[in-house]
Parts: structure tokens; C-alpha cells; sequence
């Protein structure tokens, strides 16, 4: 895992719909200055519509993952995160003139084909980490997930559907930049074709087509390419999740195991970490290898009353004083 902080090395450029709003947007992806991390700018409201990505940000987790600051909005960001995060961009601006990331194919791969096209630009400042060294787990019903120590970072999944063609499927990485573009960013977002027609009935799915998502019905799936994957909806599941772990707003070193999950239990197990700090460690790299911050930031954090909020804005709060956390 890289020890220093990236951002994207030229401003790149994307257009589409949004899968549910139907609505055409274009989104552009700039450099950012170190310890910045990722936000989001609505250039259609005004330059100062800034939403952080951050786990505190979330709104809604129905169908997308939506991030809010006041009255603004952005959603499905889950992708697009999952795209950054994969190919180690810490520092972004993303700017965008409406209120959903476009969906591209359904995947990140679109994302991540630029990314690599254009490499990034290391910064001068470390990488900050979240190592986490107690178990957590999670379960609501048949749903589970679970995040454990691990030296590394690694995704399993597990899914079970009643349809002959989805059933049970299972898929289990350890990801780094050449695994998440091989294994996981061309994983297709997926639906059944009478869902997709209920949603559209209550204004949703407007802009969903064969072009951004895999339709199954009844016998068959109707796209004529077919799948990209055998288990690819579980990949997909797992690109969810890791676009969603990005709002944490660092790496993470641990194994997470999600069955039968989705983006609600993504934001309840990011939660269940932000809330339970003797679970993890925040470390940087340095060249003498680990450097603890964990003992003096978590007594800041506890005093400040805001759990793990110091991590997600700039790492310039990390040292130690009495004043308060920055807002996100």
C-alpha cells in the first residue's frame, strides 16, 4: 500500500445520464491539494456547493448512496469513489452540474480507464491509514458483515438470490490497483426486468438501459453481450462496497466479509467503527515503517466528543490542541 498521498495528475472530463434521475450531466475530476481528500462541487449551484465525501455526509442509502451538505445533494457515488479509491487517488475535486454521478456503463470501469490513462501525481505529505485490530460484525436479519484485522485490504462477498440465474455466488480479493481493475471495476450494476419497471413507475431507473446496467427476466438476461464475469453481480456487490468504505476517508487495512449486504449496512458498519475507536489504530507510514498516532488523536477525538470525525477532513487537525475538529 503506497505510503504517500496521490492525487489525479491533470483535470479529466466525463458525460452521461444519471441510472435514476435520467438527467444528462458532466462531471470533471481535478487535482487536489494533499490532505484535502475527495469533495464534490455542484458547479450548476455555484462553486461554494461543496460536499465533503464523507461517511457523514450520507442521506440515503435507498438504491445509491447519497451525500448531502445543506440543501445540496449528490448521488450514486458509490463508482466513482470506488474507481479513486482503487487506483489509490487520495486528493480530488469533483466537479459536476447536476445532482447524480453519471452512471457511464454501470461500472467504474469507464472511471478507471481514464485514471490509469492520465497516472497520478504523488504529494508531499504520508498516507494516512486506518488499521483495524478488533473484530466488528454486523447482522440484521440473514444480512451480515463483517470487518476484521487483516495486513492488508481484502473484500469478500457473498450473495443469494431466488432467480435460476443470480443463486448463490461468492467472491473473495485482496485489493490493490492491478486487482481492482482486473477483478472488480467492469462488474455491471444489475436488475430484474420487473423491478426496473416498478421503479420507473415511481420515478426511478429513468435512465437505466441494456448501454448502463445487466436486466435479467424471467429466463434469461437480456443483455446481448451477456456478462463479463460468471459471479459478476457479486463483484459488483463488492464495488459497492468499496466506493462506500471510501467515505471513511482513508485507506483501510482489514478483511471485510459482506453476505446477503448492501449500502445501508455499508454505512452502519463504517458507523459501528467510527463509534467503537478500540477497534482500530490511525497510522501513517513513515520510513522507519508504522507510526502510531492512535493513544494522543483518539484522547483529542474523545474530548472533542466526535469519535472518529478528525479523520475525515484534512489530516491537518491530526495534531494535538484544544481546538475543535473542523466541520464536515
Amino acid at each position: 500500500m503506497d505510503k504517500w498521498q496521490h492525487t489525479i495528475s491533470k483535470t479529466v472530463s466525463f458525460a452521461g445520464v444519471g441510472l435514476h434521475s435520467g438527467k444528462t450531466v458532466k462531471l470533471y475530476i481535478k487535482p487536489a491539494g494533499a490532505n484535502t481528500g475527495i469533495r464534490f462541487v455542484r458547479t450548476d449551484l455555484g462553486r461554494n456547493a461543496m460536499i465533503p465525501a464523507t461517511l457523514y455526509r450520507v442521506t440515503d442509502t435507498r438504491l445509491a448512496t447519497t451525500l448531502a451538505k445543506d440543501d445540496v445533494s449528490v448521488s450514486t457515488t458509490e463508482h466513482l469513489l470506488a474507481a479513486l479509491a482503487g487506483m489509490g487517488i487520495d486528493n480530488a475535486v469533483i466537479e459536476l452540474d447536476n445532482d447524480e454521478v453519471p452512471i457511464m456503463d454501470g461500472s467504474a470501469a469507464p472511471f478507471v480507464h481514464v485514471l490509469k490513462k492520465v497516472g497520478r501525481k504523488r504529494q508531499k505529505a504520508a498516507r494516512f491509514l486506518l488499521k483495524i485490530t478488533r473484530r466488528i460484525e454486523i447482522r440484521n436479519g440473514d444480512s451480515m458483515i463483517v470487518i476484521e484485522p487483516y495486513d492488508g485490504f481484502k473484500v469478500s462477498g457473498e450473495i443469494d438470490f431466488e432467480h435460476q440465474l443470480v443463486r448463490k455466488q461468492k467472491f473473495s480479493v485482496e485489493v490493490d490497483a492491478p486487482t481492482f481493475m482486473k477483478e472488480i471495476a467492469s462488474a455491471r450494476t444489475f436488475g430484474f426486468l420487473h423491478e426496473v419497471e416498478y421503479l420507473r413507475q415511481n420515478g426511478k431507473a429513468l435512465g437505466g438501459s441494456l448501454e448502463n446496467a445487466i436486466v435479467i427476466d424471467r429466463s434469461e438476461i437480456l443483455n446481448a453481450e451477456g456478462l463479463r464475469f460468471s459471479n459478476e453481480f457479486v463483484r459488483h456487490k463488492l464495488l459497492d462496497l468499496i466506493g462506500d468504505l471510501a467515505l471513511l476517508g482513508c485507506p483501510v487495512l482489514g478483511h471485510i466479509t459482506a453476505i446477503k449486504s448492501g449500502h445501508a449496512q455499508h454505512l452502519q458498519l463504517m458507523k459501528e467503527i467510527a463509534d467503537h475507536p478500540e477497534c482500530w489504530q490511525f497510522i501513517k507510514w513513515s520510513d522507519n515503517g508504522e507510526e502510531s498516532a492512535f493513544e494522543k488523536v483518539v484522547m483529542t477525538t474523545k474530548a472533542a466528543g466526535n469519535k472518529i470525525l478528525p479523520f475525515l477532513v484534512p489530516p491537518q487537525v491530526l495534531p494535538v490542541s484544544n481546538s475543535s475538529p473542523l466541520p464536515v
